[in-house]
């Protein structure tokens, strides 16, 4: 017996694609704080750049553009808008981009199947089947480690194959890794 797929009638009764429902698990919501930390030090950096670049620019008066030959006059006198280019872009990736992943990352592991969806403006759907997992790991950053947070890396023979799951509470990533793990093992050993 053959599965029959719904059909839509508005484009002629052309067969609807398959729908992935959403993993059934959400990351911690302690990452929301890892990312935004991350993007704080990063950002911030940017930002001391940008305005040391700016005020070096403004203090040797080469603003006017009469120093540097081949160089845009409109660039240099826009360079002071920098730190505040870079400013408006770090606020965004520090406050906005963090609760945005936090809503979009989820993860479930079942007993066939590690199940992720991450992305920012597209999503990507990874199925990674237990049977072709080849290592698993965690991982902790020092940021991380402050958190209680860790990363679950499974990997498997084909780069584009592999997964990873940010922003788990460490026991509950190292109790996954060892599941997981396990559970690779014993299929890996009913195959041969």
């Amino acid at each position: 017996m053959t599965a029959v797929r719904p059909t839509n009638p508005s484009d002629g009764g052309a067969p609807h694609p398959p729908r992935l429902r959403p993993p059934a698990h959400r990351v911690s919501p302690r990452a929301i704080a890892h990312w935004a930390i991350e993007a704080l030090l990063v950002w911030g950096l940017a930002f001391g750049l940008a305005w040391g670049v700016a005020a070096w620019v403004d203090s040797a008066g080469w603003a006017d553009g009469t120093d540097w030959t081949g160089v845009p006059r409109w660039l240099l006198g826009n360079l002071g808008r920098l730190p505040a280019l870079t400013g408006a872009a770090g606020l965004l990736m520090v406050f906005v981009a963090p609760v945005w992943r936090f809503r979009v990352h989820r993860w479930e592991v079942r007993a066939d199947v590690v199940y992720t969806r991450t992305g920012w403006f597209s999503r990507e759907w990874l199925l990674v089947p237990v049977s072709r997992i080849q290592t698993v790991d965690t991982r902790q950053g020092w940021i991380e480690r402050l958190l209680g947070l860790a990363t679950l890396e499974v990997n498997t023979a084909s780069h584009t194959g592999s997964s990873e799951v940010s922003g788990l509470p460490a026991a509950m990533a190292a109790r996954l890794a060892e599941d997981l793990a396990h559970r690779a093992h014993d299929l890996r050993d009913d195959a041969t």
